[in-house]
């Protein structure tokens, strides 16, 4: 029997909406995932809007160029590897700008908030000068796992196709949040962004510690930046991030700098993101009425930081050295 599209009715809203929270909520994982670490070592990165699409730029482009080199050598192996390798080159983009970002930051008397929208410029403009050439072509995508192959209805399995960069997101948050409460690494990264001075009295480089954890940072932005060019949408523009880098950081502060609350958090927000276009599928709205659904995550974005900037709650659970003002 053929897949077919089923009116589902009602049913079909949660569907479409569960399908679209795990697309469009999966690089907004990676990216707060990222920020995370950095903020936990006591270091905001503003500059992950800049990180995100650099990482898509240089995933898109090594996924083509490899590809393009295996039509040339005849190796049909390297075209089914060239967007893994396009991820990795994404992340390795991605902790270059985190670590630059830190190593400015690091110098006496130096804003990490005007660093941050300075790295933020920077990354997106050197992504949209790099770009320019790879806007038409097409590069090999990320494959998914079809967890809906139990079922005949299109819809159904089409919220089920499910990337590997989700199941690798979904895994890791917990990873991290264990990490950080049990580990001696954990321990390190934690000293350092409740009190700078404890973590020099006891041996600890704090400059250093603060560059290793925003490029890992950076890595996770990065990979979430592929994810936009190598699967959804699955395609390389200078538009391509629409922000998402920047509700990450609101994110992080909504859950509380947890790794799990940020899994969580990055869900809802996706589910909000994809509302609009699953209303129209549903032939539940109108083509114009859906833009105006597109801007709910950044409506539910300022009802958040709104709701969570009373003294009690503002600051709960964050590192005691993003309040510090030196």
């Amino acid at each position: 029997m053929t897949d077919s599209a089923v009116d589902l009715g009602l049913w079909g809203l949660p569907i479409a909406v569960f399908g679209g929270a795990i697309r469009v909520g999966t690089p907004i994982m990676f990216v707060s995932l990222g920020e995370c670490i950095t903020e936990k070592a006591g270091r905001v990165n503003l500059g992950l809007e800049g990180t995100l699409v650099m990482g898509a730029m240089s995933g898109y482009g090594v996924s083509y160029l490899m590809s393009q080199s295996a039509a040339g050598m005849d190796a049909p192996w390297l075209v089914a590897l060239a967007p893994w390798l396009g991820v990795l080159a994404a992340g390795l983009a991605g902790s270059f700008v985190g670590a630059l970002h830190a190593v400015i930051c690091n110098r006496p008397r130096v804003n990490m908030v005007a660093v941050g929208i300075a790295m933020m410029i920077f990354g997106g403009g050197m992504a949209n000068y790099l770009g320019k050439p790879l806007i038409q072509p097409s590069a090999p995508q990320l494959p998914s796992i079809d967890f809906g192959s139990w079922s005949q209805i299109e819809q159904v399995r089409a919220a089920l196709r499910i990337n590997v960069l989700f199941l690798i997101g979904v895994v890791l948050a917990p990873i991290l949040a264990w990490m950080m409460r049990s580990t001696r690494w954990g321990l390190i990264l934690r000293l350092a962004g409740e009190s700078e001075e404890a973590a020099a009295a006891m041996g600890y480089s704090v400059p250093r510690i603060r560059i290793i954890a925003t490029a890992a940072g950076g890595v996770l932005a990065g990979i979430g930046g592929s994810f936009l060019s190598l699967y959804y949408p699955g395609s390389w523009s200078e538009s391509i991030s629409s922000g998402q880098g920047l509700m990450a950081v609101a994110l992080v502060i909504f859950a509380k700098w947890s790794p799990i609350r940020c899994l969580l958090a990055s869900l809802l927000f996706g589910g909000v993101g994809s509302l609009g276009l699953a209303l129209q599928s549903q032939n539940l709205t109108t083509a114009a009425v859906a833009y105006l659904w597109s801007t709910a995550p950044y409506v539910l974005t300022l009802f958040i930081m709104i709701l969570t900037s009373s003294r009690a709650r503002a600051m709960a659970g964050a590192p005691a050295e993003l309040s510090r003002v030196r």
